[in-house]
């Protein structure tokens, strides 16, 4: 299969989305925390498995994974959410005014 030739604007829409990954992920999880407060019971296994697999892609320890799931208490889900923001904007640099 041949390659794709991107113009310069996609190729910027591209490595947009992926810098900011880790945040729409961020995002959908405290989506799930919502979800799992007031989901039935028949339907919480399937949002833990998805909160799992984002926590996955945000590569927290699965040591952490595996606590979480076990308890399945989605306010220590909140708790690490809250956890994972900060040290993201720990990590943020203010932009330079030019």
């Amino acid at each position: 299969m041949a390659q794709r030739e991107y113009t310069p604007y996609q190729l910027q829409i591209i490595q947009r989305y992926y810098r900011n990954q880790p945040t729409l992920l961020r995002q959908r999880l405290a989506e799930l925390v919502g979800e799992l407060f007031l989901a039935g019971e028949n339907k919480k296994p399937r949002l833990w498995k998805r909160a799992a697999e984002i926590l996955r892609a945000l590569q927290v320890p699965e040591s952490r994974i595996t606590h979480l799931l076990q308890r399945q208490d989605p306010q220590l889900l909140a708790g690490l959410i809250k956890e994972l923001e900060s040290a993201d904007l720990s990590k943020r640099r203010p932009e330079r005014p030019k």
